[in-house]
This record gives C-alpha cells, sequence and structure tokens, in this order.
C-alpha cells in the first residue's frame, strides 16, 4: 500500500492519500473542525485528480472523512478574514475541486460517515455511489450564511432529487437523516456503523473488479443523459451575496443568529 500524507498551514489539516488493490483512497482529515475544508485543502483535492489518473492501476476512487465526519463544507470562519472578492475566487478553488472528482474518468464512492454539509454535501454528490450508516446527516444550509446556489450547484441536487427538494433543502435549512437520504436516493447504500469502511472498500473491489470500457461508457452515457442541456458555472450566479455573505460568516463566528434585513439585489 502506497501512503502520502500532505499536512496543511494548520497542523492538524492534512488529507491522507492512499493506493491499494486498484482503490485510490482519500480521507480528509481535520476531525477537530469537523473536517471543514480550507482553501489550501481543496486546492489539493483538484491536484490529487491528476495525480489519480496518473496511476493506471487506479480503478475506483473512494473519498471519506476522518472520525465520524464527512466534512462540514468550507471553512466559515476562513471567510471571515477574506474580501468579497477573495472569498468569491475561494469558492471557484472549491467548485474546481469538485469538478474534478465529478468529471473523472473512473468510478468515485463517497463514504458518508456523518455530516456532509454544505460544499461537502457537493462534493458526496459529485460522487457517483454514496454509502452512508446510520450517523449520516446531509443537508445545505446556505441560507444562513448568504452562500448562493450557483447554477451548478444546484445542478448537481436537481439531477438527482428533483426541483421541488431542492428548494425545499435551501429554503428551510433542513438537514436530512440517513433514513430519509436514504429514501430519496441521496444515498445509494445505508448500512451499519460498524461495517461501513469495510463494506465500502468491498463495494470499491467490486466495482474495480467489472470491465474498464463498461465503467467508462456508463459514466459518460449517465453524464449526457442528465447534462442534456450542460448547465455552466463560470459567467452565472455568483456563489455569494455581497451584503448577506457578510452578515451570515459573522454572525456564524459570533454564534449568533443572523440579522438579514434587506432583500438581496442579487437579480
Amino acid at each position: 500500500m502506497k501512503v502520502d500524507i500532505q499536512r496543511m498551514k494548520d497542523e492538524n489539516a492534512k488529507i491522507i492519500y492512499q493506493e491499494t488493490a486498484g482503490l485510490a483512497i482519500i480521507t480528509i482529515h481535520r476531525p477537530q473542525k469537523r473536517n471543514a475544508l480550507t482553501a489550501n485543502m481543496w486546492k489539493y483535492l483538484s491536484e490529487l485528480g491528476q495525480r489519480i489518473l496518473d496511476n493506471p492501476k487506479n480503478k475506483v476512487v473512494i473519498l471519506r472523512g476522518a472520525g465520524e465526519q464527512f466534512t462540514a463544507g468550507s471553512d466559515i470562519k476562513e471567510f471571515h478574514q477574506m474580501s468579497l472578492e477573495e472569498a468569491e475566487n475561494s469558492f471557484i478553488v472549491m467548485e474546481e475541486a469538485i469538478s474534478t472528482f465529478e468529471n473523472l474518468p473512473i468510478p468515485t464512492i463517497g463514504v458518508i460517515n456523518g455530516p456532509a454539509m454544505g460544499a461537502g454535501l457537493e462534493l458526496a454528490l459529485a460522487c457517483d455511489l454514496r454509502i452512508g450508516s446510520g450517523k449520516s446527516r446531509l443537508g445545505i444550509p446556505v441560507g444562513k450564511l448568504g452562500i448562493t446556489l450557483n447554477n451548478k450547484f444546484a445542478q448537481r441536487l436537481v439531477n438527482l432529487i428533483g426541483p421541488s427538494l431542492t428548494k425545499d433543502l435551501v429554503y428551510t435549512g433542513r438537514v436530512l437523516k440517513a433514513e430519509e437520504a436514504y429514501r430519496l436516493g441521496m444515498l445509494n447504500y445505508l448500512v451499519n456503523d460498524d461495517v461501513l469502511d469495510r463494506f465500502s472498500i468491498r463495494m470499491g473491489k467490486l466495482v474495480a473488479s467489472q470491465a474498464p470500457s463498461s465503467l467508462l461508457a456508463v459514466k459518460q452515457s449517465v453524464s449526457q443523459c442528465v447534462n442534456s442541456v450542460p448547465v455552466l458555472w463560470k459567467g452565472s450566479t455568483p456563489f455569494i451575496d455581497k451584503y448577506d455573505f457578510p452578515e451570515g460568516v459573522a454572525a456564524f463566528v459570533e454564534k449568533r443568529i443572523p440579522r438579514f434585513s434587506r432583500r438581496s439585489l442579487l437579480y
């Protein structure tokens, strides 16, 4: 087994990359911050995409979080130190990382071993399959932060759960428990907590044993079916609102309820 640990500026933040038996396994490791991803971590995830392809022995990608978290998404406190332009650029880096995994020509499996929130949910949705346990929680409570749902973000949700439920999750900010997420098709498999890792590896090996041509063909065909009218994310709705986002981030950092006092001038 080949193991590489990429440490970030935050000494407790790292991404662990392993290659074994045809599986490329990525573990987001920042458990003390609910595995929230910094801008540097998103950037490194993008770089891993090419590294995975550089080894032809990699047949399947498994993406998971350390401990009992998948990922809380982007590190909101990091935005508190940024200008609006820097924050928007940070979201672009994040989207590039998510798109990198979405566009890999080999199957990807997300192991949802706890909450997958906001951009963390988007990262999970970019995977071809998602395996969860009773501790899985899925939500996209962007309305608390003034984060807008860029077209590409919305497309992933709509493709999987439809327009009405997509609006429901954003309008209410509610978080789905594992059973409901499984019933709605957001989780392909729901297993006991104590077998999640073993089941995921076994599933990865099963997928890796299939004909590569068949896997690639179905991935391309399905992508063409659901994206018959391509949605471009660059140049569409921005990721943040210039009024609501600063207030939402400040409220998050100060642990208070945000005071949104105006109608967005986004449109």
